[in-house]
């Protein structure tokens, strides 16, 4: 692996970013949207919305130039007022040559739409990382370079010209790794998990080492060492903010890159144990059932079929 956890982390959790769509809407309008297995990506081209989360809580006034990520667990309205009638996106006809749908009267609205698929992602790696609801606003410090993609994006979709799906899928993944970045540049808003500790500059040392080298057998007095901390207080703060305590987070890195190994190649197990720090096989295939639930040759032969 390399010393980049972000990069490893994208890789790992095998996330696609897709655009393949949007709405143009004025009037009185509202459009109720589902994530499921996926977060569910919204930017604003044009105009102003509000979105109504449906769980509750207070709508979020959505501008020119914002862009919001939901976890995808709970749905949410994007409307002109909350007290219209949402309508569900199947209800919505769609032009097939730009992926654009038409809602209510005028176009005082054009909002682009896609989505992370996160269906490879076995660990939820990304989506425990990220709050609920991620909210980019347009005036954010880093928010030139998301609006400016996002500008590239709408329009490889309403050009339609050759090499656009390519194009698009290409700006996508951009997009998401800019919404990352500025996430860690506000990593007060992001729950307990390794993109806040990738965040704190005394953590990211001893994150980036097992991340370079996850076979090697890291001890809590290296990975102290590499932070400049005593050992209690590098672990009371490594819990505090990455979620679990620095061992645990390295199994549970290492058992991730070992699912991933699975879906994708036929390594051997037993190679593939020794590639994650484990000189026997019995000892990788009881850490993994333990963490993943079913033995490595089981999950390799329930994601082949």
């Amino acid at each position: 692996m390399s010393v980049d956890p972000l990069s490893d982390a994208l890789t790992v959790a095998d996330a696609r970013s897709v655009f393949s769509g949007g709405f143009t809407a004025g009037g009185d309008w509202a459009l109720r949207l589902r994530g499921r297995d996926k977060l569910k990506v919204n930017a604003v081209v044009r105009g102003r919305c509000l979105l109504v989360p449906e769980t509750g809580g207070d709508p979020v006034e959505l501008v020119e130039g914002d862009l919001v990520v939901s976890d995808g667990r709970r749905p949410y309205v994007l409307c002109s007022a909350p007290d219209v009638e949402p309508l569900e996106t199947r209800e919505v006809a769609v032009d097939p040559g730009t992926g654009m749908a038409r809602i209510g009267e005028g176009e005082d609205v054009v909002c682009v739409s896609g989505h992370i698929d996160l269906s490879r992602d076995s660990g939820d790696l990304l989506r425990r990382a990220l709050p609920e609801l991620v909210r980019v606003r347009a005036d954010a410090a880093e928010a030139p370079v998301l609006r400016w993609l996002i500008g590239q994006l709408a329009g490889e979709m309403a050009a339609g010209r050759a090499g656009a799906l390519f194009a698009t899928d290409q700006l996508a993944q951009l997009i998401f790794v800019q919404v990352l970045r500025i996430c860690l540049a506000e990593a007060d808003g992001l729950p307990p998990g390794w993109l806040r500790a990738l965040a704190d500059e005394r953590l990211a040392p001893a994150l980036r080492l097992m991340h370079a080298d996850p076979a090697h057998p890291w001890t809590l007095e290296e990975l102290a060492r590499a932070a400049a901390m005593s050992r209690t207080t590098f672990a009371v703060r490594f819990r505090e903010v990455a979620g679990a305590p620095p061992l645990t987070y390295l199994l549970n890195w290492r058992m991730t890159l070992a699912a991933r190994a699975l879906r994708q190649d036929a390594t051997p197990v037993a190679a593939l144990a020794r590639s994650v720090g484990y000189t026997s096989e019995s000892a990788f295939s009881n850490a993994f059932k333990r963490t993943v639930g079913v033995a490595p040759r089981q999950y390799r032969e329930a994601v082949r079929n």
